[in-house]
């Protein structure tokens, strides 16, 4: 009767969830292994979201574990492969360094594993749900925003201003921000005497 009337019912589709395993998942390597003997040895690499004003923006950055400083870092609107790229490509070539990451779609992508291969790196990955395999990452994102955005109440605000004060923060962590572990110095001056 429907098919005379030209009817159709209305279905409701069922989503899927992805079961499969991510294509491009790197092992373990860094196993929680927080120390560096030297500087860009062993990197950690994470994104965070900035929200003001109604808005987000968000934060790739990229820590040395030897002197917890800030190598790299970009700012963008949206979360992809190319923003993370832009952080990436900041970085010097450099074989056998390595770069911890979590397993988000950004970092399993072919572009970024291709251009992390090609700068000689090797990756390594957090296992899936364990924020604490990235924790100097993580840690300095959470001290970024507990210094910033909600000291200051960054909420009425414009992009440029959120850019400049994460600029300005990068700047003042590693070049002033002394850190017990780095026997009260900031992370460019410890680097510095260790040279």
């Amino acid at each position: 009767i429907m098919q005379m009337e030209g009817l159709q019912c209305r279905v409701k589709v069922k989503k899927r969830k992805a079961t499969g395993q991510p294509t491009h998942i790197a092992e373990h390597l860094l196993k929680r292994q927080f120390q560096a003997d030297e500087p860009m040895q062993k990197l950690v690499t994470d994104i965070t979201y900035l929200p003001f004003g109604g808005k987000t923006l968000y934060l790739s950055s990229i820590l040395d574990l030897f002197n917890g400083e800030i190598v790299a870092y970009s700012i963008a609107d949206k979360q992809d492969t190319s923003f993370v790229l832009d952080t990436l490509h900041q970085l010097p070539d450099r074989p056998g360094m390595m770069l911890h990451s979590d397993q988000g779609s950004v970092y399993t992508s072919q572009a970024y594993q291709d251009a992390v291969k090609g700068k000689g790196i090797t990756m390594s990955m957090s296992r899936k749900g364990t924020p604490a395999d990235n924790a100097p990452i993580e840690s300095f994102h959470s001290t970024l925003k507990s210094e910033t955005f909600y000291l200051e109440e960054l909420t009425c605000t414009t992009t440029a201003i959120v850019e400049q004060t994460v600029r300005d923060y990068i700047n003042y962590y590693n070049s002033i921000r002394i850190q017990t572990k780095l026997n009260n110095q900031s992370p460019i001056d410890f680097r510095r005497l260790a040279a």
